[in-house]
């Protein structure tokens, strides 16, 4: 494992989101165990080795029009063309097409594959037929339009994914149009999640005076069934030093990921920051941000020799969820093995003011609408305290305001991160 460098936490520094997210990437290795899945079931799992392509696709020379197929040749430059149509039809899925001499042309189904000799289609539209023949104006059609070639789409021996690619509906049916019927995928993720806390009360427990209910682990593990990792559920764990080594064990021992919340900060209760610290190379980090500020990251060290990442967020719920955002999730793709791709972004226009000193980054939750003349246009969703779990439930997007970013004066443009982006 790489070393992680000295704590930033302990010695009073604020680390810059970009800095502290290098970090953590620098120090991921992907997992490499792999298994063998039928096609139908490998929907959000990633490839394990690139899939090639063993057919041609399309396996012919096809339409992609009904109309009328002949020779490209045939058409007249300076006026119009009159082809002798056949009183044959090819439709797609036949196994055999007419010969079709020079100056005529035969009708053709959408899909079917092009007669030998033939280049061009004239679509239904663009065409008129009458007891002269196909009339075809000049100028309307070049030689070889609407025609598919024989391996458009992908080519015998050809790379069709890569190795890292999470198949998605469009991968699946890619795939599924070479004829293969099962692909080599990785092996799940498999991340331990747990919350920490005296204050905190499991769902249908009684909510005791200065309490609150665990919210923390319920909007996590979306986020988690999200990227398609196996989720193991362990509760709620009191700050108790031998129920959090016990949990820790458990979740080291099972799992390849350890995502907490609470307990990272330097709170007197704060146990969780002292018994992560004896089982490896965690690093506690100040990052400057907001919301968010304390985030826990390393290899954790467990019975049997095993290790596990740690990743340990913040307690407050809005600051949770963003630190997730900001550090965890794409970290947990390249745990994955999967090629991440950046968080699907936009720039778009302040309705208001927005107050920010430079020397942090900030994340504020906003709702991002169409503007009035064209382009987007963004709102805060009002108090954007790290508490306040209702402001993030009405948002749409997240505000992100860089490191070395001032105030924004309302119209200037602001980047946005969409949350039906944040998969």
């Amino acid at each position: 494992m790489p070393e992680l460098g000295p704590s930033p936490l302990a010695a009073g520094h604020e680390l810059p989101v970009d800095v502290a997210r290098a970090r953590v990437l620098a120090s991921l290795r992907p997992i490499t165990d792999r298994e063998t899945l039928p096609l139908g079931r490998a929907l959000g799992r990633v490839l394990a080795e690139p899939v090639i392509s063993p057919i041609d696709v399309p396996a012919h020379d096809n339409s992609a029009m009904d109309g009328y197929a002949f020779r490209g040749a045939d058409l007249a430059s300076d006026r119009d063309t009159v082809l002798q149509p056949l009183a044959d039809t090819v439709f797609a899925g036949a196994p055999t097409s007419p010969q079709v001499p020079p100056g005529h042309a035969v009708r053709i189904m959408t899909g079917a594959v092009m007669p030998v000799g033939l280049d061009t289609v004239v679509p239904i539209e663009l065409c008129r037929v009458d007891a002269a023949g196909v009339h075809i104006a000049a100028g309307v059609l070049r030689p070889g339009e609407n025609r598919r070639p024989q391996g458009e789409d992908l080519a015998r021996g050809k790379p069709a994914l890569a190795a890292g690619t999470v198949l998605g509906p469009a991968e699946m049916g890619l795939v599924a149009s070479l004829g293969l019927s099962e692909l080599a995928v990785l092996r799940r993720l498999k991340v331990a999640l747990f919350s920490t806390g005296n204050e905190l009360r499991t769902l249908g427990q009684p909510l005791d005076p200065g309490c609150i209910y665990d919210s923390n682990r319920y909007s996590l593990m979306a986020a988690l069934q999200r990227l398609g990792v196996e989720v193991l559920d362990l509760g709620l764990v009191p700050d108790d030093p031998a129920a959090l080594n016990a949990t820790l064990d458990r979740a080291i021992a099972e799992a390849d990921v350890v995502l907490t919340s609470g307990g990272v900060s330097m709170g007197d209760a704060d146990y969780t920051r002292d018994l992560l610290a004896a089982r490896g190379q965690v690093d506690f980090w100040k990052v400057a941000m907001r919301p968010g500020r304390p985030f826990a990251f390393g290899p954790l060290d467990g019975p049997g020799g095993r290790r596990a990442w740690l990743f340990a967020l913040p307690g407050n719920p809005v600051a949770a969820l963003v630190t997730y955002y900001v550090f965890a999730r794409e970290a947990l793709l390249v745990l994955s093995g999967a090629t991440p791709r950046p968080l699907p972004g936009l720039r778009a226009r302040s309705v208001a003011a927005i107050r920010k000193r430079p020397g942090r980054s900030e994340f504020q939750r906003g709702i991002v609408e169409p503007a009035e003349g064209g382009g987007w246009q963004v709102r805060l969703t009002g108090a954007q305290g790290a508490g306040i779990l209702r402001s993030m439930a009405e948002a749409n997007a997240l505000v992100c305001l860089r490191h070395d970013q001032g105030s924004v004066a309302a119209g200037d443009e602001v980047e946005v991160w969409l949350f039906d982006g944040l998969r």
